[in-house]
């Protein structure tokens, strides 16, 4: 009896049950209904060997007592049980098998507690682990201390020397309002330096005109002493002695300086030569620049040599619309007080010389620009305006303003589209049709004095160039953007017809630079 019950208790039977329920529970929801059935089956097996066993123990304890041994407590506590259906599993199991399924459950349960002992092993462990990374931990901290307080008595010693640099800061910003106050008088005497310039500019300019004012007073006074030579032999020879100083007044005048509307003025050679060769720099130069502008804004090669030649004929007759007025106040003040020996428009022309720079550039590049807005000729897009090439109108507005100002103006040819070629006054282009006798579109004007040429343009010849201006005019129109149109437009000038048996032809204008008219071999 006893032997029996030890070899229940070493199997451990009810914590083998005990843990399959706890895995049952735990699984239930994942598990199929069959997996849950055959998981209650099993246990069910498994309980009622282990209350076979009982029963076993229970009958041999009985007996033990006698027939009668232990009848009252089965009468009171199992007979209830078997009277409310309780069974157990029938004895087709054999004692043995029953005990070789309790004994695997066993090891297996003993294979649990070693995997047990193992992770407790493996805690252990970790936690010796935890155990010195604390402590180094904990020396961090201290080190950590020991550079806090390194700090704070680093930052002590240098508090003190914030002070000294706290007044090194003062005096560099003190040095540093001087050398700002020095920047701005060195740019204020930057600015008087570029006014000297001008004016010495201007300087140069009159000494030119004074030297060769006084060479032509030497060449006057020369001739004059010659002559005055030549009379007084005359006088001596045919008057008496007491007749000699009559005869003389009567001959002898005093010089002038030449007169300021004369062709050999100085005045008129220096300044028209420095004229013409700001003419040529134009073309060469300041032509190209506003080409490169245009070319940003339009691909329109031929359309861009158009603004520019508009634009500089434009200056030209809004400058010298604006001298003519200038010309008629300075007239009308001076008649008033003028008294010399000079005449009225020498004087108007003196003073006219004196004071070139007497103009409203700002308004004629205005009025230039309003012009170009106005004409039916050329077009830019829509996000551009003719203001991009101002520079360039400004410059032709300076010059044509100071070529009308001489005593002799310089004008430019007056040119129309589809006129007859004029060799005399222009050149062809690399692109032109050489055998084409009108003139398709002008590149740059040809400069005059009175019925002279000076320099010559440039043009661009096409066969049937009028039919050819009327096609691309409508064209121009029906895609020019919307512009302001003053109440009196300009009258346009008439374009001859093409001839009906003429073929027209165009070519591709290349957007390279044309070659400058005034190079040797030009004229």
């Amino acid at each position: 009896m006893a032997e029996s019950l030890r070899r229940l208790v070493n199997i451990g039977t009810f914590t083998v049950l005990q843990e399959k329920l706890e895995r049952w529970l735990d699984n239930y929801y994942i598990n199929t209904c069959d997996q849950n059935v055959a998981r209650c089956c099993e246990i069910i097996e498994l309980n009622a060997k282990v209350q076979g066993q009982l029963f076993k123990l229970l009958q041999v304890t009985a007996e033990s007592g006698g027939m009668y041994g232990g009848a009252s407590i089965i009468k009171s506590r199992l007979l209830p049980f078997l009277g409310q259906n309780f069974f157990t599993s029938g004895g087709s199991v054999t004692a043995d098998t029953s005990l070789s399924v309790l004994a695997e459950a066993a090891a297996k349960n003993r294979e649990i507690d070693d995997l047990q002992d193992m992770y407790e092993t493996s805690l252990n462990e970790l936690e010796a682990d935890l155990k010195d990374k604390e402590a180094e931990n904990q020396d961090l901290r201290d080190e950590l201390l020991e550079a806090k307080d390194n700090l704070n008595r680093s930052l002590r010693e240098s508090t003190s020397n914030k002070m000294l640099g706290e007044v090194e800061v003062r005096e560099l910003r003190r040095k540093l309002a001087l050398a700002e106050d020095e920047v701005r008088t060195l740019r204020s005497k930057a600015g008087m330096m570029t006014d000297y310039e001008t004016q010495i500019r201007h300087l140069r300019d009159d000494i030119a005109l004074l030297t060769a004012r006084r060479d032509s007073l030497y060449r006057s006074t020369s001739s004059f002493a010659k002559d005055d030579s030549i009379l007084s032999s005359t006088i001596r020879e045919e008057k008496k002695p007491g007749d000699v100083y009559s005869s003389l007044g009567s001959y002898r005048y005093t010089p002038r300086v030449g007169s300021p509307l004369s062709i050999d003025d100085p005045v008129q050679r220096v300044r028209q030569q420095n004229y013409i060769s700001r003419w040529n720099d134009m073309f060469s130069q300041d032509r190209l620049d506003a080409m490169d502008t245009l070319r940003r804004y339009s691909d329109d090669y031929e359309n861009n040599q158009r603004i520019i030649f508009l634009a500089i004929q434009e200056a030209f007759s809004v400058a010298k619309l604006a001298f003519r007025q200038f010309k008629m106040k300075v007239r009308a003040n001076l008649a008033a007080t003028h008294i010399g020996p000079e005449t009225l428009e020498e004087a108007v022309q003196d003073y006219i010389n004196r004071n070139t720079d007497l103009c409203d550039l700002t308004g004629m590049v205005a009025d230039v620009i309003r012009a170009l807005n106005r004409s039916p000729k050329v077009f830019l897009p829509p996000d551009a305006t003719f203001s991009i090439v101002q520079p360039f109108i400004r410059e032709s507005c300076k010059l044509a303003w100071n070529m009308s100002a001489l005593a002799h103006p310089l004008d430019i040819a007056v040119a129309t589209d589809a006129e007859l070629f004029d060799n005399n006054k222009y050149r062809r282009s690399y692109d032109s049709e050489y055998t084409a006798p009108l003139v398709n579109h002008h590149i740059w004007p040809a400069l005059m004095q009175g019925a002279k040429v000076l320099m010559k343009g440039e043009a661009c010849t096409r066969r049937g160039a009028s039919l050819i201006e009327e096609i691309k005019g409508a064209s121009r129109r029906s895609r020019s953007p919307t512009r302001s149109v003053s109440p009196s437009p300009r009258p346009r000038s008439r374009s001859r017809s093409a001839s009906p048996s003429r073929r027209i032809r165009s070519r591709s204008v290349s957007p390279s630079r044309s070659r400058s008219p005034f190079s040797s071999g030009a004229w």
